[in-house]
């Protein structure tokens, strides 16, 4: 069949290589994409929150199946769009609808969410522009730090974690009056601040029956020792070692399942992906946040260590029978390591040439582009997380050397990276 994957990150880059794999997958179309992608499947220069352009597309194509990669044509709409559409209704659309994508779209509706159907999750509180002084009583009543949390999306970067009281105060003011992440921080979430390690699951889901993929950590501070800014992911490793069989039991009952039931019980249609964002405090699973996509970079070690034929997967979500099918897992570890534009994540410069990506062998490490482009010949860095390098290992140290051991092949300038990406794991 004809598929088209819309978004251009890392993330499609793995959903690509892994899609052409499948025998389901004739033609892939990856929308707007960028020079990893263009390199084995076909790019096409389109907006995916165009939706009429899209749509004109799919017909023109004989597309049969769009698979969404990022957050904002979900927030938007397109499998609503879709749906609403007689000569569409019939394309499988792998994400959820509107209603759905409000898990990532709106704190406020995720914290409800999760309330309403028992799952285990912070104490809150949600504040507009005419209740800020409430807010800043509210933000009284807890013990530092204090998180502040814009409701809408921000690109991964609308949470606070602030130390001191007046200091929240003049941040929750700055973000409900003075509009510091625009519309998505009309509204703001206050939260309790818990105390463990993170963890993220991932779930695939028909809206009947779900299937839990492997886990992941990732790592979002810029500097090494998990300082300085929060960006959209430094590195990630699978599995994560302290994943017990117990602690994942809690999770699939406390959380999971409750979630896909929860998602049924409000009518909800939901076709796709839900990642989790967990905190393990003593033991105990707690959810911090949900997405309706896949993380970037998690998924350049989630779906390698997929077996599965992910196309088939995809079908069986758009049909509604993954309970039939079964996902076969690699049991060797990943990890990926970003490689990032010099100054990210404020300012960089792009367009800098990079080397070295065809001196990595295929056995040795799969490299994924994200903010990249082809111009001729050349591969141009495009964005502030460039490149993603995945490696293999029997364990998680051993997958982090190979990773590091073939990013030395790799080079552009200011080219930045964490070195302790995973050490976290291996302290006494």
């Amino acid at each position: 069949m004809t598929i088209l994957l819309l978004g251009s990150g890392g993330r499609e880059h793995a959903f690509a290589w892994k899609m052409i794999q499948s025998p389901l997958c004739e033609t892939l179309f990856v929308a707007p994409g960028n020079a990893g992608t263009a390199a084995i499947a076909t790019n096409v220069a389109m907006n995916p929150n165009d939706f009429d352009t899209v749509a004109k597309f799919v017909l023109d194509n004989n597309v049969k199946m769009v698979v969404v990669g990022p957050e904002d044509p979900l927030v938007n709409g397109i499998v609503d769009y879709f749906k609403n559409r007689e000569d569409l209704k019939d394309i499988a659309v792998i994400g959820p609808s509107q209603q759905g994508a409000a898990l990532e779209g709106s704190k406020e509706f995720a914290k409800q969410f999760m309330v309403r159907h028992n799952i285990p999750t912070a104490g809150y509180d949600s504040f507009t522009a005419e209740t800020v002084e409430q807010g800043c009583e509210f933000l009284e009543t807890l013990s530092a730090p204090y998180v502040l949390k814009a409701d809408g999306l921000a690109a991964g970067k609308g949470v606070l974690i602030i130390d001191n009281l007046a200091e929240a105060k003049t941040e929750l003011r700055n973000m409900l009056i003075d509009a510091k992440f625009g519309n998505a921080s009309s509204k703001v979430v206050i939260e309790e601040f818990l105390d463990g390690i993170e963890l993220s699951c991932f779930v695939m889901t028909d809206g009947k029956s779900y299937k839990i993929l492997p886990t992941a950590k990732d790592y979002k501070r810029i500097g090494e020792g998990d300082t300085g800014l929060n960006t959209g992911g430094m590195g990630a490793i699978s599995p994560v070692p302290f994943a017990t069989p117990l602690l994942m039991q809690k999770i699939e009952d406390r959380i999971v399942k409750p979630t896909v039931d929860g998602l049924a019980k409000d009518n909800i249609d939901y076709r796709g992906f839900i990642f989790i964002g967990l905190i393990i405090v003593k033991g105990e699973p707690i959810v911090i946040e949900y997405n309706v996509r896949m993380g970037d970079p998690e998924t350049e070690v989630v779906i390698p260590r997929i077996q599965s034929d992910l196309v088939g997967l995809f079908h069986a979500i758009g049909s509604q029978s993954l309970a039939l099918s079964s996902v076969e897992i690699d049991a060797r570890s990943a990890a990926t390591i970003m490689l990032v534009s010099g100054g990210y994540p404020e300012d960089f410069a792009k367009g800098k040439e990079i080397t070295g990506i065809d001196s990595v062998a295929i056995e040795d490490a799969l490299i994924f582009q994200a903010g990249t482009k082809a111009e001729g010949d050349k591969v141009l860095s495009n964005g502030g997380r460039v490149i993603a390098v995945t490696a293999f290992g029997e364990n998680i140290d051993e997958a982090i050397k190979k990773s590091y051991q073939n990013i030395n092949k790799i080079s552009f300038d200011k080219m930045y990276y964490r070195k302790d990406i995973g050490f976290d794991l291996f302290k006494e």
